[in-house]
């Protein structure tokens, strides 16, 4: 097969052969060994091995990432692993809904789907001006106005895959990071009902201090103002200011290409934000 790269015309082979002895293990295995033999110019060297080898894996990974089905990941109950050392619990993921679908206006349908994929081929851009490859959206309307089925229209549009992010199941700090780790790129990352999680994400044991329950209950606006360095900054507890740093701090650059989405039924609660 040949094909052409930059100019550089270049031949794949692909070649069979007899396995000469069987080797050792738990599944039996064919007895053919297939592969595929790249045979270049000497003076493409450079090129090939430099950015052309990248190009076809970064292919490949699209291709596969297109055939396979999304999945859907849900934080463990109390941030236990599973038997995999995963914090995270995928489902299959084939939910209809796609921008075609949606009951929305068309123009607007247009411009979101112009920013998803601008986004997507965004690579060279950020990385030239110098930031984070992610993005951020609030959608907001009453229960049933098709908020998920928006973040299903752009998991199915992109390909990318979800994680429904249980605010309720996060215990500290340390326990939101470990969470963002384990994250992969090319994602959409979901926190829903986002004005209910205000009071739940500064959670104090009943025997706290007046001090340390007085911290509790800061909302957004003043922990954005804060900035996190105080008493609920430990990591002890999950505090709104380890929230604003999973989504918007040093820890979220710790990966790329993905897509931090919040919903609320009441946007009038985050005005202040």
């Amino acid at each position: 097969m040949v094909d052409t790269y930059n100019g550089v015309t270049v031949l794949w082979e692909h070649v069979v052969t007899q396995r000469q002895a069987q080797t050792f293990s738990w599944r039996p295995l064919p007895e053919e060994k297939r592969g595929f033999t790249l045979r270049i110019k000497k003076r493409d060297k450079t090129l090939i091995l430099d950015s052309y080898l990248d190009y076809i894996m970064e292919k490949a990974n699209d291709i596969r990432r297109k055939n396979q089905d999304r999945l859907l990941y849900t934080n463990s109950k109390g941030g236990s692993l599973d038997s995999r050392g995963h914090p995270w619990e995928p489902v299959s993921f084939k939910h209809p809904s796609t921008f075609e679908t949606l009951a929305m206006d068309p123009v607007k349908n247009q411009e979101i789907m112009e920013d998803l994929m601008g986004f997507a081929n965004g690579q060279g851009f950020y990385q030239k001006t110098g930031r984070a490859w992610k993005r951020g959206y609030l959608l907001y309307g009453p229960p049933g106005t098709g908020k998920s089925s928006m973040i299903a229209a752009m998991a199915n549009y992109l390909g990318y895959d979800i994680y429904d992010l249980e605010l309720t199941e996060v215990h500290t700090n340390s326990d939101l990071r470990k969470l963002l780790m384990k994250t992969s790129s090319k994602s959409i990352i979901v926190i829903e009902d986002i004005d209910c999680s205000l009071n739940l994400t500064n959670r104090k044991k009943a025997n706290s201090t007046s001090s340390q329950a007085r911290s509790a209950y800061y909302d957004m606006g003043e922990m954005r103002g804060g900035g996190g360095s105080g008493e609920d900054g430990g990591n002890n507890t999950m505090t709104m200011s380890g929230l604003l740093n999973f989504t918007d701090g040093l820890w979220s650059c710790c990966g790329s290409e993905r897509i931090f989405v919040f919903t609320t039924n009441h946007i009038e609660k985050l005005r202040h934000c």
